[in-house]
């Protein structure tokens, strides 16, 4: 019989079987205790039928679910399940603008996929998908906290005015872009980024970050891309510049 090793912040507990392992604001695993938008329950680990299963058991809040370089990428809703069937898997939420990450290891994993080549190019690419430079640069800005805390704890996904302020670019900007970019993927079947009644730009901001980390379209290494010498920062900001009337 199989175990599961959870691992976060450094933390790795080791689960039988036997148990039912939940993961929240409270359970066995407490990964935020102080954030009222967090369910008490978010996620139950439990085996069943031969298999371990990742339960959503919250009444709001997605989860996603990804393999290592782009092998998987799931989206679960409340009520539903998914098995793990891979040596290691990454737990993905966000309650308010903090986004959750949690690291599950199966010691007898059903399936083993080969990883896929990550693009040496500048842009980014899912499917249909493509992101110009300077919307894999706007999606890294609101991913930045979450990138750089990953494996040590939740990040913060900032404002869309701290965001346009660390790409050097106006308010407008950033959101017209922001709307371009959440209807891109979208279009292509992301959940929950499309705009509508009670579509709050927080839950679509870290909706993008839970997105776009998790399936590994925007990763640590890209993170020297924010840099404001970037070679489209002139041209977004020239762009936006009023015209010259003198």
């Amino acid at each position: 019989m199989s175990t599961l090793t959870v691992e976060f912040c450094g933390e790795e507990l080791v689960v039988g079987p036997d148990e039912v392992f939940t993961i929240g604001r409270e359970g066995d695993l407490v990964v935020d205790e102080d954030n009222p938008y967090l369910h008490r329950r978010v996620v139950e680990l439990r085996h069943d039928a031969g298999f371990w299963w990742i339960v959503n058991v919250g009444t709001r809040l997605s989860v996603t679910v990804s393999g290592d370089a782009g092998t998987l990428q799931s989206w679960i809703g409340p009520g539903s399940r998914l098995p793990v069937v891979m040596a290691s898997q990454a737990i993905v939420f966000t309650a308010g603008d903090t986004v959750y990450e949690i690291t599950i290891v199966c010691d007898e994993p059903v399936y083993s996929g080969t990883p896929s080549t990550p693009e040496e190019s500048g842009d980014a690419t899912l499917g249909a998908v493509e992101l110009t430079p300077s919307q894999l640069r706007l999606v890294l800005a609101l991913a930045e906290p979450v990138l750089r805390r990953r494996g040590a704890g939740p990040g913060e996904v900032p404002t869309n005015a701290a965001a346009a302020e660390r790409l050097g670019v106006p308010i407008t900007t950033f959101n017209r872009k922001l709307d371009n970019v959440c209807e891109k993927f979208a279009r292509n079947g992301v959940k929950g980024l499309h705009g509508g009644a009670g579509q709050l730009a927080t839950s679509r901001r870290s909706r993008l970050v839970e997105y776009a980390v998790s399936a590994g379209i925007v990763r640590a290494e890209h993170l020297p891309l924010l840099d404001l010498s970037a070679p489209d920062a002139g041209q977004e900001r020239a762009a936006s510049a009023p015209p010259d009337v003198s």
